[in-house]
């Protein structure tokens, strides 16, 4: 989910960042510190959430809100109470009151998630399978098929039951259309369905008898991912 932050105040802007980035499925695209950098941000990124400020110099986000034609989802972050009813008149997702706490946050981002919105995230939710490319046709595998990711430059090779499959895309482009709720980036080569873990070890997770490396800066979201603190 492409987000922006809309707010006059740094430290404001500091939280949610940091929230965001504990927010699985949420990406920060930019920070604005006024609406005009918000308008100028939305014409060069396809966002699908801003959390928006409402007093602020210049344009107010109620301001800002009114006049934009197609907005994406909008979760309100303000000190003042007054504006609420304002809020949910332009069909907000939220209306967090400062200080936000994360608790307060996640409850909003759920929210969003059970609107009836398009994105890419529910799209991903309501299938079961994905279609790659290969050998020049497009092949349809089920999420369960998928052992696991591989990456190879340019590359990457899908392992299932049937086989290897090479597709040309990068891991990344792979990784962003895959549900996070049953795939985990482990390594900068290699993404795992957390379905067919057998067991998993301090630097290396076993499944399909084959062990793989965790990178360092991945640890945390695999064990993270399993409810569960570093072995």
């Amino acid at each position: 989910m492409k987000t922006i932050i809309v707010d006059d105040e740094p430290l404001a802007r500091e939280i949610l960042e940091n929230y965001i980035k504990k927010t699985d499925g949420m990406e920060l695209v930019g920070q604005c510190s006024n609406t005009q950098e918000a308008e100028h941000l939305l014409l060069q990124e396809d966002i699908q959430l801003i959390l928006l400020d409402i007093q602020m110099p210049g344009k107010t986000g109620v301001d800002f809100l009114m006049k934009l034609k197609n907005p994406p989802a909008i979760i309100f972050t303000t000190a003042h109470s007054q504006y609420a009813l304002a809020g949910y008149e332009l069909d907000i997702v939220d209306y967090l009151l400062k200080p936000i706490s994360y608790e307060r946050f996640k409850k909003a981002i759920e929210k969003l998630k059970l609107k009836n919105l398009p994105s890419v995230e529910k799209s991903k939710m309501d299938a079961e399978y994905i279609y790659v490319k290969s050998d020049k046709k497009l092949i349809r595998l089920s999420y369960t098929s998928i052992y696991y990711i591989e990456g190879l430059k340019d590359y990457v090779i899908i392992h299932t039951p049937e086989g290897r499959i090479l597709t040309l895309q990068t891991m990344k482009s792979l990784e962003d259309r895959l549900p996070d709720r049953i795939f985990t980036r482990i390594h900068r080569s290699y993404i795992i369905n957390n379905e067919h873990i057998e067991s998993i070890y301090p630097n290396s997770v076993v499944l399909m008898k084959k062990e793989l490396p965790i990178g360092k800066n991945y640890k945390e979201g695999i064990f993270t991912k399993i409810n569960h603190k570093k072995i």
